[in-house]
């Protein structure tokens, strides 16, 4: 008996390309038309005053998402990351308050949001308990801790000018912040994209115990994920503290909310294995505009504690079936 082989047939390239890229295209498409809505719907929205105070805006919560997009990679979740920045932007302004040199504070500061993360990251792949209970269980401790060391005041910080250049300085007309943040989504994307550890963080992502056979530190790399989240939470709560000039246990209140919700709908799987660094730069660009937008059309800021849920909802609605769903553009046959 003669048996005939016939070879797969090519598919598109542009289908490929569309199959690929779905998700970092379909946020471009989204913050394009908030953009041009909110264009239309106001006469400031465009003004480069406006444009430069949404990057500085937005910068804390790419920097933390750029790192957070790197704990949902390996299919992990981090609740703590407002709660760690309220504390390192209340000790960093108890540290300034005190007559510490602010260049050491800078530096105890990302140590201390490095040990923070560090710690948290141990207790989910050493001792093997949910990201999302320790990071709860740290949401409320961290909290707490600025809370009891602020008794709930806000602690100005006087005679820190190069501190405070951190926070509202410029270069080129570019806030100080924007270009921070965007050095880190840079760096970020290379990492995931070229370098050794950003190969282990998907391989981990997509299969633990498969990295962990052919010899990959699996558990350290669970681990290192969550303290960058501290150090990103590090610099964000210093960015504040340097922009408002004040340190105060009550900053980034939801601010875990927006970063999460930016990095969804940037297109990185919750089920891990797999992220778009210009997806969670897209991500966050679209939720600053969002909440920018309705301010300037006076619609109440709570609202967009609403407009974010609901983005949240639909991303990962989204999320699920393109990801679990054998999802393509081509036709089936």
């Amino acid at each position: 008996m003669s048996v005939t082989y016939t070879e797969r047939g090519t598919g598109s390239a542009i289908a490929d390309f569309l199959a690929e890229k779905a998700q970092v295209l379909s946020i471009a498409a989204f913050f394009a038309l908030c953009v041009l809505f909110f264009s239309i719907a106001t006469d400031v929205f465009l003004t480069p005053g406006n444009l430069l105070n949404i990057l500085r805006q937005a910068a804390p919560i790419l920097i933390v998402a750029v790192a957070m997009t790197f704990v949902i990679i390996t299919a992990g979740i981090d609740l703590s990351v407002g709660s760690q920045v309220a504390l390192i932007n209340a000790s960093a302004a108890l540290t300034l308050a005190a007559g510490v040199p602010w260049p050491l504070v800078v530096v105890a500061m990302l140590a201390l949001g490095a040990l923070i993360g560090l710690g948290q990251g141990w207790f989910v792949a050493y001792q093997g308990i949910p990201a999302f209970i320790v990071t709860l269980a740290g949401l409320s401790i961290l909290r707490g801790a600025a809370l009891y060391m602020t008794q709930g005041y806000s602690i100005p910080i006087q005679d820190a000018p190069g501190f405070f250049w951190l926070g509202r300085g410029t270069i080129a007309g570019i806030p100080v912040p924007a270009l921070i943040a965007l050095s880190i989504a840079a760096i970020g994307g290379i990492v995931i994209s070229r370098q050794l550890y950003g190969r282990r963080v998907v391989a981990v992502g997509s299969n633990p115990e498969a990295a962990r056979r052919v010899g990959m530190p699996a558990k350290w790399t669970i681990a290192s994920v969550y303290m960058l989240t501290g150090i990103a939470s590090a610099i964000a709560g210093l960015l504040i503290a340097a922009r408002l000039g004040s340190g105060s246990s009550n900053a980034a209140v939801g601010f875990e909310l927006q970063v999460i919700a930016a990095v969804v709908l940037g297109g990185t799987s919750l089920f891990g294995g797999r992220g778009s660094l210009l997806g969670t730069v897209l991500g966050t660009l679209t939720i600053a505009v969002i909440g920018n937008g309705l301010i300037l059309m006076h619609i109440s800021p709570f609202f967009t504690q609403i407009v974010t849920g609901t983005i949240i909802l639909v991303a990962i609605w989204l999320n699920t079936r393109i990801f679990t769903a054998n999802f393509s553009f081509r036709r089936k046959v």
